[in-house]
Order: C-alpha cells, then sequence, then structure tokens
C-alpha cells in the first residue's frame, strides 16, 4: 500500500474514534449526577431508626427501593411504626445543626393520615414542615418609621421596594429554624386578603423566633427569589434582624 492511501486510511480511523468518544461524552453528559437525589411522590415504609432533633424528627425508613432519611415535624414516632410521606422535597448535603450531623439526602414533608389517598401538592413549600397550631391574628399596630410597611403595602409595592430595605411588625404565624443555613419566619399582621396571599410574608433571618410571637423585623425585599427545592417566593424579606416584644 501507498504512503498515500495509507494515511487516508489512518486519518478515517482517527477521526471515527474521535465520533464515538464525542457520542460517549454526550451520552454520560445526559444522564444525571449519581448524587442527585431521585424525584419521588411519596416516601413510604417502616420506621428502622428515628432521632428527635427539637422541632423535627429524623426517620430513617425502609422503602421498597432501599433506605431513606426523612424529616418531618416534632412527633412520637416508635420503630416498627409504618409511615408514608407525601410530597416529600429532598435536600442533599443537608446539615442538621440540633444533631451535629450531614445528610447526603432528607427529605422533609409530613406524614399522611393513615389510610388516606396522595395528599395535594401545597404552594408553601414550608406548610408541611409546621407542626404548630393555627396562629389567630389581629389587627396589629404598624412599626415606626419612614421605612415601616404593613404586609399587604409590601405586596402592593414589591416591584418599587425591591432592593430597599423594609421594616415589618407583625405576628409568627409560622417558625422553621435552621433551613438552608437560614431560619424562615412567616409574619402577619392582620393586612391583606387570605384568599391572594397578601396577608403574609416569608422572612429569613439568622435571628431566631418562635410561632405566636410579636416581633419587629427588618430586612431587605427580594422579589421573585428561587431558592431551588420548592422555595420560590414572588416576594420575600431576606437577611432580616428580629426585635421581639
Amino acid at each position: 500500500m501507498g504512503r498515500a492511501p495509507f494515511l487516508l486510511l489512518l486519518a478515517a480511523a482517527v477521526a471515527g474514534c474521535a465520533s464515538k468518544s464525542a457520542e460517549s461524552a454526550k451520552a454520560a453528559a445526559d444522564q444525571p449526577p449519581a448524587s442527585a437525589p431521585a424525584s419521588v411522590s411519596e416516601v413510604a415504609g417502616p420506621v428502622i431508626e428515628h432521632l428527635d432533633a427539637g422541632q423535627y424528627v429524623y426517620l430513617r425508613i425502609k422503602t421498597a427501593k432501599g433506605e431513606v432519611w426523612a424529616a418531618i415535624p416534632a412527633a412520637r414516632i416508635d420503630n416498627g411504626t409504618e409511615v408514608r410521606m407525601v410530597n416529600p422535597m429532598p435536600m442533599t448535603n443537608f446539615e442538621s445543626t440540633a444533631l451535629k450531623r450531614t445528610f447526603d439526602v432528607v427529605y422533609f414533608g409530613t406524614l399522611a393520615p393513615a389510610g388516606s389517598g396522595a395528599a395535594a401538592t401545597t404552594a408553601d413549600p414550608h406548610a408541611g414542615l409546621q407542626s404548630a397550631a393555627k396562629v389567630e391574628v389581629g389587627q396589629v399596630t404598624k412599626a415606626s418609621g419612614a421605612d415601616a410597611r404593613t404586609v399587604a403595602e409590601v405586596w402592593g409595592q414589591k416591584g418599587s421596594l425591591a432592593g430597599k430595605a423594609v421594616t415589618i411588625r407583625g405576628v409568627v404565624v409560622k417558625y422553621n429554624g435552621g433551613v438552608m443555613g437560614k431560619n424562615w419566619i412567616h409574619l402577619q399582621d392582620g393586612s391583606g386578603d387570605p384568599k391572594l396571599g397578601t396577608n403574609d410574608i416569608a422572612v429569613t433571618s439568622q435571628d431566631p423566633a418562635a410561632t405566636g410571637q410579636t416581633v419587629t423585623i427588618k430586612g431587605t425585599v427580594a422579589t421573585n427569589r428561587d431558592f431551588g427545592a420548592g422555595y420560590t417566593y414572588a416576594v420575600i424579606i431576606e437577611g432580616a434582624r428580629v426585635v421581639k416584644e
């Protein structure tokens, strides 16, 4: 074989190998990372271990597809109890400050009543993490100062308030501590429309609070915030300082 034909064959072989390598790389890229949590509609099975952590209890559940960790509002759950969690929200590399432990994957949610069907998905990603009874909120006196706003005013002025500091006085109706490195507070002050959701404002803070407390918070308004894992807000107050009364 002459030199020219040989070189042509060699070039074709190299091109073929490169094409196969590119196809293999594309196929690998199309696969989800091994560490990605599975998207599931429910987590069900017997509890084989439970760890109490204040506001939450962490359950190691033996499901049909293997063992998983789940976290629910504080409750008495004995080993061997059959449980079913609906609409679980997976969190990767989640650190529990109470347990001083990091979970590769833990599913947050609530347990379905025995014999019930699948629960409807809620628009509030924190609704599944609440264990407190409903808090009755009357008309709360508005905070003082140039940046003072009611909950309804923040909703109504969210476009012009984005990136600006506001002060709100209200009642803590929901509280979740240590989720994604933040404390999550829901405030109401008697203003706004419950049907539209403008009566409630979400707040993130490093300061603690408790359900039922009347507090004054000062933080920065942010709009259309997506924290991932279902944590999406049209308006939220971030980095707030909390003053308790």
